[in-house]
């Protein structure tokens, strides 16, 4: 049996169940609701909601005659610590690979006499040319 971040994955992977997920966020709705936008029978639309709330994202209850689908926001936290923990483990890596290219730049230009004579001089490479050319013809 998949673990439930896995199912949740799994469950939005497809494109339909993701726009459930996005309109369930702004109300909840019956299944003839949700099933309104797309080109499929009832049966189609309660297989996707099956899949969505075997993986927990959503439940229904019963309101009278109606059964409204709910979206299940906890299960958000569940994916959101899991993405967070590799965006930081991702941010750390930049930030070394960001100090090994600084201290590469910082040794380049310690090592590198030419260059620290070109940013002197403004970088402009055409100069020292058309002086060497004024120099060769007046002699």
């Amino acid at each position: 049996m998949a673990d439930q971040l896995s199912k949740v994955f799994a469950a939005l992977a497809d494109p339909t169940r993701r726009d459930m997920v996005a309109r369930l966020s702004v109300a909840d709705s019956t299944v003839n609701e949700l099933a309104e936008p797309y080109d499929v029978s009832l049966q189609a639309v309660s297989k996707h909601l099956k899949v969505l709330e075997d993986s927990g994202l959503v439940s229904r209850t019963r309101d009278a005659q109606r059964r409204p689908v709910h979206l299940e926001d906890n299960v958000f936290d569940l994916m959101t610590k899991w993405i967070e923990r590799y965006k930081q483990q991702a941010e750390e890596r930049y930030q070394r690979l960001d100090a090994v290219l600084e201290a590469m730049n910082a040794d380049e230009e310690m090592n590198d006499p030419d260059s620290s004579a070109a940013s002197a001089r403004g970088s402009d490479d055409s100069a020292p040319h058309s002086t060497d050319r004024k120099s060769r013809k007046g002699a």
